[in-house]
Formats: structure tokens, sequence, C-alpha cells
């Protein structure tokens, strides 16, 4: 008798526990449906159990700079919490500042740039030249001003104006159309086109790579080339592609702020430039050891 009393239980117990979990799901389920608005199925094609979150901020409304507070979740009573993503920032930075050495035309290079202002807007300062140290005299000198707005991801486009200060001619002046940025595979460019007061159009491209042998080591292979669309022989330019310079830097980045190089340059004018060039007795082309440093602050 015993024994069959203890079957019984065995087989009643897990039965009624069962049906008790059951109704606890069942009332579990109605206290989420009293909690949980439900959106209607027919708008955007959800289905029935999809239920709305509101966040701030709503749809087709503007970025706000903070999270207000009394929204649900982790982030409820921290109050109102500050985003710092529209500060204004600066930087200056020295991608050249070098001596390059060549039997009795030594130059001294500097290529500097420096910006002010947030993440989509920002004024941008760019100085470029040479000094010739054997003759101590400049060769040239451009400064661009310019305006930059973000795009898209690593990419602004720069609008603004540009001064070359050069010697023995007059200066010229430009306005400054392009873009700078990341592309694809992390080459650095910078494609900038120029329309002088003369109305002459030309363009320039510069593109970097860092391949990086160690996180202090770095190779830099770097390409630069010019078009011009016109000929403005007072400048020994002529139309099509003036020339280009290539060259590879070795630099070792004792902080990300500061790194000392060595390298070679290759500088070559092409075309109708090179012409022009040969006729005033200049140098068409030109190879150059460098060495210098890389910084920023």
């Amino acid at each position: 008798m015993k024994f069959k009393t203890l079957i019984l239980a065995v087989m009643i117990l897990p039965s009624a526990a069962n049906a008790q979990g059951h109704d606890m799901h069942n009332m579990h389920n109605t206290q989420m449906q009293h909690q949980i608005e439900y959106a209607d199925p027919n708008d955007h094609n959800m289905p029935e159990d999809y239920y709305d979150v509101t966040t701030e901020p709503q749809v087709n409304e503007p970025i706000v700079k903070t999270v207000p507070d009394g929204q649900p979740g982790p982030q409820e009573n921290f109050g109102v919490q500050q985003v710092h993503d529209n500060e204004n920032f600066y930087r200056i930075m020295g991608d050249r500042l070098e001596m390059r050495y060549q039997d009795g035309d030594n130059m001294a290079l500097y290529d500097i740039q420096g910006w002010y202002g947030n993440d989509y807007n920002k004024a941008w300062i760019k100085a470029e030249g040479e000094y010739n140290t054997s003759e101590n005299e400049h060769e040239q000198t451009s400064l661009e001003a310019l305006y930059s707005r973000n795009i898209a991801s690593f990419w602004d486009v720069q609008a603004g104006l540009r001064h070359d200060f050069i010697n023995d001619e007059d200066d010229r002046n430009f306005a400054a159309f392009g873009v700078q940025g990341l592309a694809p595979y992390w080459f650095e460019v910078e494609a900038t086109s120029y329309l002088s007061d003369e109305g002459d159009v030309s363009a320039v491209l510069e593109a970097e790579y860092d391949l990086l042998l160690s996180q202090r080591f770095i190779i830099q292979p770097r390409f630069e080339t010019e078009v011009s669309l016109n000929d403005v022989p007072e400048y020994n330019i002529g139309s099509g592609i003036t020339g280009f310079e290539t060259g590879i830097r070795a630099r070792y980045e004792f902080s990300r702020k500061f790194a000392p190089y060595i390298g070679v340059s290759w500088e070559q004018a092409v075309g109708e430039t090179a012409d022009l060039m040969q006729a005033d007795g200049e140098d068409t082309s030109k190879t150059f050891m460098v060495g210098g440093i890389k910084f920023w602050f």
C-alpha cells in the first residue's frame, strides 16, 4: 500500500509543478502585455509582437548633443549627460620639415598644415615652400587658407584661397577647391584644383602610404603630380602633366608626435614644362637625399 502511494505521488507532483509554472508564465505574459505598447502591425510591415522603444531624438528630429534623464535603461537617473563631440579643437602638423642634399643645390623644405574647428567644420592653413641654402634665397612659398567640411567618414571637401610668393617673379593668386582624406587601403590623399587670377586652371594630387614594419619604425612612400590646362610660359609651365615628385622616407616614431626620418626624393619635369625649363637653363630632373622630422601637436 505504501509503495502504491509513493508511485502515485511521483506521478502527480510533476504535473502539479508544470501546471503552476504554466500559470506563472501566463501571468508574466499578461503583465508584460500591460507594460508593453504594441505597434500596429500594419505600420512598416511590423510583426504583431513588435513593440516601440521610445528614444531621443525621435525619427526625423535633429541630433542632440546631450542625453536627457528619464529614459529607461542603464542610463536612467544619471542626469544630463554631455556628449563631447561638438567641441572645437586644433592641430598643427609638420608633414615634412627636412633638408634636401644635392651637389651644389641644397634645399630646406617645409610642408606644414594646421586646422581649428570641430568634427564637421574646420578652418585650415597650409604652407609649403623651399629655401635654397646654397644660394640663400627662397625658391617659392605657397600659402593656403581653406574652409573644410566633412562630407563622409575620413573625407573633407575644402575651398578657399591660395597665394604663391615666387622669387624674381610676380606673386600669383588662386581660388582653390579640393578634397582631403583617407582612401581605401589607408592611402592619405589630397587632391586640389586651382583657378588663378589670370584664368589659368591647374591641379595637384598628393598621395602617401604608411607601411608599418613595427609600431615605431615606418616606411612612407610618397607621390605628387601637377597638371595644368594652360600654357603659362612666364612661370615655365606648359599645358598637360607638368611633372611629378616621388620618394620614400623611413622614420622612427619616438612618440606619435615626433619622428625623425631619412630618405630619398626624385623630381622630374615632363612635357612642355620640361622644354620650357631646358630653354631657361633649369634642371628638369633632381634627386635629393633628405633628412628631417615629422611632428604634430
